[in-house]
């Protein structure tokens, strides 16, 4: 078997990092939104500011995979890696934006469920991406996402039981179904990008 030719570069490792660092503010930026006494126009601002910082790191990695000969593995791993850290930052964003444009004053206890799992969910990727360099004890990393996962799920079908239990008027069922879409499409979007990471993880070894 031949061998396999990797480059030294280690700045699509560092890439990713950054980009799933972005993660991590962002889900502190959510949890902020649902706050009380948060300013919302101004959180809602500030996830506006790290949507576009995070999108600058994506196209900063489509950049390097086209700009490079030799990638530290395939092409279409990395390109479905970065697509799928960009697309948890806009589903926190359009979290925080519903929020914000619906003017939603009362928000469901079980929304802060979810939040602390998109919390954890940030967390375990951000520290994750370094060790994607060695490939090495990620699996506690996809097990994990998937356990959460499957909690955010069980978050959601009990959240929306309470919206449709008769305790909310019909408009304000609309305007919180939308906010808990976000967050369960941004729940799934961090187990996607652990399904990815697996299937390069197994590529790889």
């Amino acid at each position: 078997m031949g061998l396999r030719l990797r480059p030294v570069d280690t700045s699509f490792y560092d890439l990713f990092t950054q980009s799933a660092q972005h993660l991590v503010g962002g889900a502190e930026l959510l949890a902020e939104m649902l706050s009380d006494s948060s300013d919302k126009a101004d959180v809602a601002e500030r996830m506006r500011a790290a949507e576009h910082a995070a999108d600058e790191t994506t196209h900063e990695i489509v950049k390097k995979v086209n700009s490079t000969f030799v990638t530290p593995f395939d092409r279409e791993d990395i390109y479905s890696l970065g697509s799928g850290l960009d697309d948890i930052m806009d589903m926190m964003d359009e979290a925080v934006d519903l929020i914000l444009l619906y003017e939603v004053k009362v928000l469901p206890a079980e929304l802060s469920e979810q939040v602390d799992v998109i919390q954890r969910c940030a967390e375990l990727t951000a520290a994750a991406m370094p060790r994607l360099q060695s490939m090495q004890s990620l699996d506690d990393y996809w097990i994990e996402i998937n356990r959460l996962e499957n909690a955010g799920d069980r978050n959601h079908r009990r959240t929306l039981a309470k919206l449709f239990s008769g305790e909310y008027p019909t408009i304000e069922i609309l305007k919180l179904k939308d906010i808990v879409e976000s967050l369960e499409g941004a729940i799934d979007a961090f187990e996607k990008v652990a399904n990815t990471i697996e299937q390069i993880a197994v590529k790889e070894s």
